[in-house]
């Protein structure tokens, strides 16, 4: 496992002041452990206030869309609803003005989230889920032009709320993976089946994704993740983790080492790496972890798939698809 020093200096012990240079931005990523789903609404807050999500702005009046992972009607494979509960209870709290909504890859935003008990888990606080509706163009830093959801566009904030899961394509889906929900309705299975053939240019479009929307932060739901396969039919595994950032692409790179795993073997992290982002490790970022570091889990009989199934352009499937999510959009 990569071992990485939790304090906040430089490797020969002397801050960037010290040496004579600007001091650089070092993202915190507050880890803690949350052994089952009731324990969420005890644990989180703190984290979230410690993390000073987007800068540490006052969040009363923003309007932050929270994007929790709703792929199918199968729990294993959403955020855990009382996950999503608590980061919105707290956002609440603090007087932002919340909306939740998903693109899932199979059904409808609110079909989903009944199914996995989140509609009844946020009935409380007066919130349901709603989908991601619009389609603006956008040209993204990587040279695609990916249309982006209106609701995700309109936001004052995001924050990217998901479940720790294994990916037949990604190896892993985290944070920044889960922000591809933005990209509204078959447009997303569009993308999905016409790029990924070609895994390097797939993941660097994700990777392009996080800059053109409004600033994120994330949330990681470990609490009881998906392995061996996925993001829809793995296994369950006990991580008891969760974790909040204002730098979602840390947020995952402590994860990846929570789980005994290098960042840059995944194809979403090494494209950020290879992006130049500044906020990855390999990029010569530092990150702090003023609660749990990530060797504190040591997961290391957490499985990934090691051969990647990669999906090529077949549009036998895409129309398949695209009469599924119709079908379930008319039936709901």
């Amino acid at each position: 496992m990569q071992t990485v020093n939790c304090s906040s200096c430089r490797p020969d012990g002397r801050t960037g002041s010290e040496a004579g240079q600007p001091e650089p931005r070092v993202p915190a990523v507050w880890l803690d452990r949350c052994p089952d789903a009731d324990r969420a609404q005890a644990v989180l807050p703190p984290l979230l206030e410690g993390a000073e999500l987007w800068g540490g702005r006052n969040l009363r009046g923003l309007r932050v869309l929270v994007k929790p992972n709703l792929l199918r009607a199968v729990p294993l494979a959403c955020t855990t609803p009382e996950v999503t509960f608590a980061v919105c209870r707290w956002l609440l709290d603090c007087g932002a003005k919340v909306k939740i909504a998903d693109s899932p890859g199979f059904g409808t935003a609110g079909g989903v989230a009944g199914a996995v008990g989140m509609t009844e888990a946020l009935a409380g606080l007066g919130l349901r889920v709603e989908p991601m509706r619009g389609a603006v163009p956008v040209r993204l830093a990587s040279g695609d032009e990916v249309c982006l959801s209106a609701t995700a566009l309109e936001a004052d904030a995001l924050l990217s709320v998901a479940r720790v899961k294994a990916h037949s394509q990604m190896r892993i889906t985290l944070s920044c993976k889960n922000l591809y929900g933005c990209v509204p309705g078959l447009r997303k299975a569009w993308h999905h089946t016409r790029q990924g053939c070609v895994p390097e240019r797939f993941a660097a479009m994700q990777a392009a994704l996080a800059s053109a929307l409004p600033p994120v932060a994330g949330v990681a739901d470990g609490i009881v993740a998906m392995h061996v396969t996925g993001p829809a039919s793995g296994r369950p595994y006990p991580l008891g983790l969760v974790g909040v950032s204002d730098s979602p692409v840390a947020l995952d790179e402590a994860v990846c080492l929570a789980l005994g795993r290098r960042p840059e073997d995944m194809p979403l992290q090494r494209a950020f790496i290879e992006a130049g982002h500044p906020d990855c490790l390999a990029s010569g970022a530092r990150h702090s972890y003023p609660r749990l570091c990530p060797g504190d889990f040591a997961a290391r009989d957490f499985v990934l798939p090691q051969e990647l199934m990669h999906t090529s352009f077949r549009p036998a499937r895409l129309l398949r698809s695209c009469l599924r999510r119709l079908w379930a959009q008319l039936a709901h």
